[in-house]
């Protein structure tokens, strides 16, 4: 459903949350490593979330990726939208581009209940929230390997 990008993208935030969490400004390889990304596509997608004002990136040998403010919610929609765009949230099941209420394609209906579903599901989802999943032992992403906090 989300595009390699996004689900990097989310991914490595959460990482990156968790390794902030710990103390710790992680470098793109050793996110890409934990979250099972290719290095160069890890670079791009960490590149746009931190021009989206997500991240920030410290240069040098205490540098690496962090949040500002790890304690001001980051929603995954915002992640999603900064990746792929708004067309992800309003887009037809079948690309088509006038498919609306007025002139419905036959799927309408049912994928506007599940595309509105998973909005606001991504919408009340944050960073923090799957992160501290993690930490609790709830939840797990395959690479990432619960850590100790």
């Amino acid at each position: 459903m989300l595009s390699k990008a996004a689900e990097y993208a989310i991914r490595s935030m959460v990482y990156i949350w968790m390794m902030n969490k710990e103390g710790t400004r992680p470098g793109y390889h050793t996110i890409a490593m934990k979250v099972g990304s290719p290095e160069h596509f890890t670079a791009k997608v960490l590149q746009t979330m931190t021009r989206s004002n997500f991240l920030r990136a410290g240069k040098g040998r205490a540098g690496g990726f962090y949040f500002e403010d790890p304690d001001k919610e980051l929603p995954v929609m915002e992640i999603i939208k900064a990746i792929d765009g708004e067309k992800f949230f309003t887009s037809c099941a079948f690309g088509f581009k006038n498919c609306n209420s007025d002139n419905p394609c036959p799927m309408h209906e049912e994928f506007k209940l599940i595309r509105d579903g998973f909005s606001k599901m991504v919408l009340n989802l944050t960073v923090q929230s799957m992160a501290e999943k993690i930490i609790n032992g709830t939840a797990s992403i395959n690479q990432i390997i619960k850590v100790a906090i």
